[in-house]
């Protein structure tokens, strides 16, 4: 036992001694280069791997030049958050770095637990974060400030979702004290009631005193079972909070049983005792039910609403579009506000409407005006007037020296070093933190700077938030191309539309992965890639190769070509299809013949309209990247025979 600790104790030495010879060489030598430094921070980050403290502390102490040390020290002190002074020290001094609010987090979090309120207080941030929020306003209950802790407790604990078990403490002195009433449990209880929050719903019954609870189970069962709103023995009061339930339930049997919502409410609400508020809700929640349904009854119901809010106003346009009503859809474009009726989508309805209304000098002006536009309006608009299309293509110019000067601020340096020893997500998460405080002039330098590492997705994305559209190489890349043509020409597909998918599903990032799931450049599902495997008779590996570009491009274009060929070639539906699925389609399709830029207009879900409108401009766009001219819109957009 004796000899291996000795032999333990004498390797810990010679470790500290080849660490401490290291770091003499180091600054015995006037300026380490970059790549010396990089050895250094490798060793340090072992030794921190391995626990030794000492060792890491003779190398990192020569680090503090190095781009990467704010990192390096993030991650010694988050395992030593006991030392007060030096967590202290890094926040003040590396406050601007990304770091600082990652080590703030966890050393709150350490404060907490050891009961230290003081300085929880002094050194608490709001992030966002609802947990830490609580316990900042315990820290200050506990340090005096008792009546601020409570006001913010109550807006903290009204809420229909259920809160972080960090504010039980604050909420057990908030419902101990005069401001808790039942009047805030019944309207914490319709919050988590609209949440569907079935477990808070119940706590928050048991917390209403005897004689409320049984009112209160009523609304949890109307809720439950819209239906009940039917019976009419239950509605034999029309007190307010009688009366809220039934509004409530009607709301509810709004999205399972239309028809019988309106014939109960109709035939009721003037008996009622309830606020505009509540009025106005189940109001607008029937007629944009009616409008989801293309119900012939959504127009005249939307214009009944008395105070509507946007959505509501488009809705209007929407409904009148379906009905093909040109004078209700003069009416409700003009009862937009001016700024929003100036967006493209609206400037092109109006044109449609004038035209169609015998103002064909008026339409024709603002089919003009709109034809200037890089747009899917824009391109309808020439389309309409027979005209070639606007690119308007201004690529980003960098000057000299400007790359240089956007890499040599610290926080670039580090992304530079993240690159350097190969790991990208490091890097791209420094770089996402870098752009946050640079300028649209610099965020356009930047956005080149990442189009030249490969970065596609990152380039697009940090154009977009320099509010720079014009450099169309950079937004819309040319990657993967022979793919692309062999598969498109294979399955009788313009390589332009093949392209706008891919840029709309992934910025043409192979490895992308959505939150449900979809894989790849074209963002196709596991279960869809086994099947579009099998019909080309292939054996399917496994979800990791819908990451391959070649396979991911090679089942998307068949699977869109199958799309095309069940909508009867018919690009927008297809493309519809591609992200809402063909069953959904299917049920949108108009019962009567309609103009397809109608129809993409009236598609019920505001997710899929965008991105057919998306797509289908976007192939414009390539096309013209292609250098090719086969495509155009209006031809993309068929007239619909109706069902």
């Amino acid at each position: 036992m004796a000899v291996n600790y000795f032999y333990k104790a004498a390797a810990g030495i010679l470790a500290i001694a080849a660490a401490i010879a290291l770091f003499v060489w180091l600054n015995w030598r006037p300026q380490p280069a970059m790549e010396e430094q990089r050895t250094v921070f490798l060793r340090a980050e072992k030794f921190l791997e391995q626990g030794d403290d000492a060792a890491f502390s003779a190398l990192s102490d020569s680090l503090a030049d190095y781009p990467l040390y704010p990192h390096l020290q993030y991650e010694w002190l988050k395992k030593h958050l006991q030392k007060t002074d030096k967590v202290t020290e890094f926040l003040q001094q590396y406050d601007k770095t990304r770091y600082a609010p990652l080590l703030r987090g966890k050393w709150l979090d350490y404060l907490a637990k050891h009961e230290r309120w003081q300085e929880f207080a002094e050194f608490y941030q709001d992030t966002g974060n609802t947990a830490r929020e609580c316990l900042y306003y315990w820290a200050v209950h506990e340090t005096g400030n008792k009546d601020k802790a409570l006001l913010e407790a109550k807006r903290l604990w009204l809420s229909g979702t259920s809160q972080p078990s960090a504010c039980d403490p604050l909420f057990a002195v908030f419902m101990q004290s005069q401001d808790f009433t039942q009047a805030l449990v019944w309207q914490r209880f319709e919050l988590a009631v609209n949440q569907g929050n079935a477990l808070l719903v119940e706590y928050l019954r048991r917390l209403l005193d005897k004689s409320e609870q049984k009112t209160a189970e009523l609304w949890l069962q109307v809720y439950k079972k819209p239906y009940m709103v039917k019976d009419s023995g239950l509605w034999v009061s029309n007190d307010a909070l009688t009366s809220r339930i039934f509004a409530e339930g009607v709301a509810k049997l709004a999205a399972v049983d239309i028809d019988a919502a309106i014939v109960l409410w109709d035939g009721r609400k003037q008996y009622l005792t309830v606020d505009k508020e509540v009025l106005d809700k189940v109001e607008s929640k029937l007629a944009m039910v009616l409008y989801l349904h293309r119900d012939s009854r959504a127009y005249r119901r939307l214009q009944q609403i008395r105070q509507p809010d946007e959505k509501i106003r488009e809705a209007r346009i929407r409904a009148a579009l379906w009905e093909q009503d040109w004078q209700h859809v003069r009416d409700a474009l003009a009862a937009l506000p001016w700024a929003v009726l100036q967006e493209p989508a609206w400037q092109y309805w109006r044109a449609r409407m004038l035209a169609a209304t015998g103002q064909g000098q008026e339409a024709q002006a603002v089919y003009l005006k709109l034809s200037a536009q890089r747009n899917f309006y824009g391109f309808l608009a020439t389309d309409i007037l027979g005209n070639g299309y606007t690119m308007g293509d201004s690529p980003v110019v960098v000057a000299e020296g400007q790359f240089a000067s956007l890499l040599a601020q610290p926080e670039f340096k580090a992304v530079q070093e993240w690159r350097t020893m190969r790991r990208e997500a490091e890097a791209q998460r420094q770089w996402r933190f870098a752009a946050e405080g640079l300028d649209q002039e610099r965020l356009r330098i930047a956005a080149k700077q990442a189009e030249q590492w490969q970065w596609r997705q990152i380039a697009i994305m940090t154009l977009v938030k320099a509010d720079y559209w014009d450099d169309l190489a950079l937004r819309f890349p040319l990657l993967y191309v022979p793919e692309v043509r062999a598969n498109a020409q294979q399955r009788g597909v313009d390589p332009a539309v093949v392209f706008a998918l891919m840029r709309q599903e992934s910025m043409l990032d192979s490895q992308a992965l959505s939150p449900v799931g979809a894989k790849g450049l074209m963002q196709m599902m596991p279960d869809t890639g086994a099947e579009v495997a099998a019909k080309l008779g292939e054996v399917w590996q496994g979800e990791a190769q819908l990451f391959k570009p070649e396979v991911n491009i090679r089942y998307g274009s068949y699977y869109y070509a199958e799309l095309l060929r069940r909508f009867n070639g018919h690009f927008a539906l297809a493309t519809a299809a591609y992200n809402a699925g063909p069953g959904r389609v299917a049920k949108w399709l108009p019962n009567r013949q309609m103009s397809a830029d109608m129809w993409v207009e009236t598609i019920p879900y505001k997710e899929t309209r965008k991105y057919v409108t998306s797509v289908l401009s976007y192939a414009i766009i390539y096309q013209y990247r292609l250098q090719t001219n086969g495509l155009k819109l209006q031809n993309m957009l068929a007239e619909l025979s109706g069902n």
